[in-house]
């Protein structure tokens, strides 16, 4: 995806270390935008004061939230970091954004949903998480939408690869050269999604003049774990028939996996934003970058 031209914007990137802040920092700085990128370290998110002084002294025209806890299982014992980096720090950019001016864009999950559902979850469905990691982010949803409901969006993805930092395609990479063979659930389904399209596709809506929304972003069509490492195995030039299929009963997890993390991307582009490329076509290309 390309990005347009934002050299007329200052961006702040919160949680700037990630794997999905490594990918905007990276791409506003391509595109010759003016970008203050602010990891942890740096910012905060749960410090109150400390992000509305930020906000004061920066004066961001936009503010991408890359800063998440996304430990699922962790978060089933230890939800109150959850709740404060997914609820609490989200709350705290928007009042801080509704205070000094700037728009937020803030990222969000397909955890909120219950994962039950047959068809693609709309961005209307009825939010129903099973989880504590899905409650906190739901929770953050809400604390941004009261706070900033103009000018802040919600952009819900799912099963983001590409690195850097942990992620079920470099994983696959890894077990390709370590063992014999890998065992991958093929009940679990979703909607497989480049970091590198979700970088752009945030960029492109945070250059755009859309309303605020909640909307859902991931690359298109539908895939099992099982499906995903196949397609890996075979891009890496491995046999993907070393790669045998399982239900997702044989792996005990403290939270539980929904067994559907499909997103309808209507939303997105109905308002005219560029349509998601198939996961293919975005696993191929972030296999090649890694290559590069």
């Amino acid at each position: 995806m390309s990005e347009p031209v934002t050299t007329d914007r200052h961006w702040l990137v919160t949680g700037a270390a990630g794997q999905l802040g490594h990918h905007l920092v990276r791409r506003l700085t391509a595109a010759g935008a003016r970008v203050t990128a602010m990891p942890r370290a740096e910012l905060d998110i749960t410090n109150g004061e400390d992000v509305d002084a930020a906000i004061s002294r920066l004066r961001p025209d936009v503010v991408v939230n890359a800063a998440a806890y996304t430990a699922v299982d962790a978060a089933e014992t230890d939800e109150a970091t959850a709740t404060a980096v997914n609820a609490t720090g989200p709350g705290n950019l928007a009042t801080a954004l509704a205070r000094h001016g700037g728009r937020l864009l803030h990222v969000s999950t397909d955890y909120v949903f219950d994962g039950t559902a047959h068809e693609p979850y709309e961005v209307d469905a009825t939010p129903a998480p099973r989880t504590a990691y899905g409650r906190t982010k739901l929770a953050g949803e809400l604390a941004v939408g009261a706070a900033l409901p103009d000018r802040a969006f919600v952009v819900r993805t799912a099963w983001v690869h590409g690195g850097p930092g942990p992620n079920f395609v470099d994983t696959m990479l890894r077990l390709e050269h370590e063992r014999p063979t890998v065992d991958v659930v093929s009940d679990q389904v979703g909607s497989p999604t480049w970091v590198g399209d979700l970088a752009g596709a945030l960029i492109e809506l945070g250059h755009s003049d859309v309303p605020a929304a909640t909307l859902h972003y991931v690359n298109a069509g539908t895939a099992s774990w099982f499906d995903l490492a196949r397609a890996t195995f075979a891009l890496a030039g491995a046999d993907p028939d070393r790669v045998r299929p399982v239900s997702s009963a044989q792996f005990t997890r403290p939270a539980p996996r929904p067994a559907w993390s499909v997103l309808a991307t209507r939303s997105w582009t109905d308002l005219g934003l560029t349509a998601p490329r198939p996961w293919r076509a975005a696993l191929a290309a972030s296999i090649s970058a890694r290559a590069g």
